[in-house]
């Protein structure tokens, strides 16, 4: 039996696991995944947690309930030494122990790329996990509540102001999205008026989205500065020390909440691993995603999505003739992945991947958005149920579809939830505050 070794179970390890499932009898393959977390995150759907339109729980599959007859590990994976087929893991509790496999399938995804800014890694917050959007949801209400309670000053002012660093996908949906939920919140909040709350979007680059065409970014920038976003293009930021924004510029203002969104990088877990890396620290692969050192095969290696180097075989490769780590890619790599797989471990020849677009679309708040194929640009309502229609169906597993489906359906009628729930990360404080004690003994 065949021991293969999924590391990572987001896109690409959920799907590669489920191809193999159905691919695979029980008795030719033995597959397990290590992941520190038991759930795969659809990131797309990260802004609209953001902006309490998403339950956060809906937008995440669990492993366990999925995957029928892979082993889950939840654990991190500290190395791998691909010549001796031999991985090490650390479980959150317990001691380091190793795994031996005969074929190793690396799909441990991206993480958040920072630069060494002054204060960026103690006062910002990522939008690249489902933690982290729901922690800036119950952040922008609760600013809401204390800014009412306030009077005009400084600290009113540090609460209601937003700073978005980062203007490609992720950033222009994240800034939209908490831009809509926060005038919504205005009807609720009516101590707050529209021009106390400030939204800033920093962009290093002249433009937003290199993903749609010139013309699009110039309507989704002005789209946003109508409504009340200041977005600050070719302008980088120069320090975010005790939540005060500097930017290049020579712009200041300090925020209670910013958010970073300038680009991801491969999952550092592939630095202790003895597989051949780019100078991004990617995987390098072929078209095949089979793991290769200079263009030579690695035998039992793969590797897919985020962490990896894929030539883009299509019409129109990404940046340096690789797939851009994105959702379309790393499922539809997932799904051929197994394939290839499974065609090697029985003797035959796998396939290149060679993607066809099907486009950009982006959700820019409620019934409002773009989407770009082409030439073909459509953007405000129509492109908003084009965003929805497309990732509602492209969410893993029906299960979770029909509760997306539904949290969309109960917002229209019954509107957006403004529950925060920021103090379930101090669930004791209320029980400890009241608890007895016992009495201090007195001395005979």
């Amino acid at each position: 039996m065949n021991k293969i070794l999924i590391v990572g179970g987001g896109y690409a390890g959920l799907y590669t696991a489920r191809g193999l499932e159905r691919q695979l009898g029980s008795t030719e393959a033995e597959i397990t995944v290590v992941d520190p977390l038991p759930y795969m995150t659809y990131l797309p759907f990260l802004p609209e947690v953001a902006a309490g339109s998403i339950e956060p729980r809906h937008i995440v599959v669990p492993l366990r309930s999925h995957l029928k007859r892979a082993k889950i590990v939840q654990a991190k994976v500290t190395n791998v030494d691909h010549a001796n087929k031999v991985a090490t893991i650390k479980p959150e509790l317990g001691e380091e122990r190793t795994l031996d496999y005969d074929v190793i399938v690396m799909t441990a995804g991206s993480v958040s790329r920072t630069f060494p800014i002054p204060g960026v890694a103690d006062e910002a917050i990522g939008m690249k996990t489902i933690e982290e959007a729901a922690a800036v949801r119950d952040r922008l209400i609760s600013n809401f509540a204390k800014a009412a309670a306030l009077p005009e000053g400084p600290e009113r002012d540090r609460l209601l102001t937003v700073a978005v660093i980062g203007g490609g996908f992720a950033g222009i949906e994240t800034i939209a999205e908490l831009r809509d939920f926060a005038t919504h919140l205005l009807s609720r909040f009516r101590e707050i008026s529209f021009d106390e709350v400030q939204f800033h979007l920093v962009e290093a680059m002249g433009r937003i989205m290199p993903e749609v065409s010139e013309d699009t970014a110039l309507w989704v920038v002005d789209d946003l500065r109508k409504r009340g976003v200041h977005v600050h293009l070719e302008t980088q930021l120069q320090s975010a020390v005790d939540g005060v924004c500097e930017l290049s510029t020579g712009d200041r203002f300090a925020s209670d909440l910013i958010i970073w969104t300038a680009g991801v990088m491969a999952n550092p877990v592939v630095r202790a691993t003895d597989l051949p890396l780019d100078e991004r620290g990617r995987i390098t692969a072929l078209a095949t995603m089979q793991i290769a050192r200079d263009g030579v095969v690695v035998p039992d290696a793969w590797t897919a999505g985020d962490v990896s180097a894929v030539p883009d075989l299509s019409s129109t490769p990404g940046p340096g003739g690789f797939c851009v780590p994105n959702a379309q890619h790393a499922v539809r790599q997932a799904k051929l992945l197994a394939k290839n797989i499974v065609a090697v471990l029985r003797g035959e020849a796998p396939r290149d991947y060679i993607h066809a677009n099907e486009g950009a679309v982006a959700g820019l708040g409620l019934w409002n958005g773009v989407f770009q194929k082409g030439k073909l640009a459509i953007k405000g309502p129509l492109a908003f149920v084009a965003h929805r229609g497309y990732h509602g169906l492209a969410m893993p597993m029906w299960e979770r579809k029909w509760r997306v489906f539904g949290d969309w359906w109960n917002q229209f009628w019954l509107g957006r939830d403004i529950v925060e729930l920021s103090e379930r990360d101090h669930p004791r404080a209320a029980f400890e505050t009241f608890a007895s004690r016992p009495k201090p003994k007195v001395d005979a």
